[in-house]
């Protein structure tokens, strides 16, 4: 199959999925409830945290937090991905597909992209309401830039998780499960909520092989008034290298699905 004929079938399949969410524009606004939730809320609990000597994200908790709260959304609407391909599977839609000549690629590219077009609008949400409750970014559009490639980049990574798992699970329980086990530890093994600075020893080490801590390492980095780009450059190739390998890894195990059904 050629490239041209790929990135058509990624096209019109991505185009399926964004129609079907135009059909209920309510998912959108719950999967922002949550963010904002903990933005504000998280924002006003622990903004004595600038205080403590040894804090070295800012004046500002909010500005500090404000990538992190960013990185969660990106990494819990990623996980649940998968449950558009136990969808299809159920419904037989799925099938379909398989007998067709679709690109199995782009089957696993499609999904990425979209959830990647529903992490874009979140972020941008996102940033409108924390600039409205107080936070300021230094880092200007250059930033956000940065903030929404390496939210992005980590929505590709862990909806391609989540496409594997859905095809080998097939279950929707047993990859809610999953996405469960796997997405809160990433988060508090990092500096999403605090500095890792005033983390435990082992923690501070976890965090430079956490997925998870290189897109907000390289988002709120980005956002800095003089940002270190050596490091924020460094953590998004990170984070492409290891998106080309999940995007290869998901589409094995789609080839693996295959055979077996």
């Amino acid at each position: 199959m050629s490239a041209m004929t790929a990135a058509s079938h990624t096209a019109f399949l991505t185009a399926r999925a964004l129609r079907a969410f135009l059909r209920v524009p309510a998912y959108l606004v719950m999967n922002l409830i949550q963010p904002i939730i903990w933005l504000l809320l998280f924002g006003q609990l622990f903004k004595s945290v600038v205080t403590i000597p040894g804090f070295s994200g800012g004046a500002n908790y909010l500005t500090f937090l404000t990538p992190g709260i960013v990185m969660m959304m990106a990494l819990f609407g990623s996980a649940w991905a998968g449950t558009s391909y136990i969808q299809d599977m159920d419904r037989g839609v799925m099938d379909r597909f398989l007998s067709s000549p679709t690109s199995r690629g782009a089957l696993i590219v499609a999904t990425m992209l979209y959830q990647a077009v529903l992490t874009v609008i979140q972020t941008l949400v996102v940033l409108g309401v924390a600039w409205l409750a107080g936070a300021r970014f230094d880092g200007g559009w250059p930033g956000v830039a940065v903030l929404l490639l390496s939210a992005v980049l980590l929505t590709f990574i862990f909806a391609a998780f989540s496409n594997a798992m859905a095809l080998l699970a097939r279950a929707q329980t047993a990859l809610i499960a999953i996405s469960q086990v796997i997405s809160f530890p990433l988060m508090f093994l990092s500096s999403a909520i605090m500095d890792t600075g005033l983390s435990p020893a082992w923690v501070r080490q976890v965090a430079r092989f956490n997925p998870f801590e290189w897109a907000v390492a390289a988002g709120r980095g980005a956002l800095q008034a003089a940002p270190d780009w050596a490091s924020v450059w460094s953590h998004l190739g990170l984070l492409a290298a290891l998106a080309v390998v999940m995007t290869w890894l998901a589409t094995r195990v789609f080839r693996i699905y295959q055979r077996s059904a």
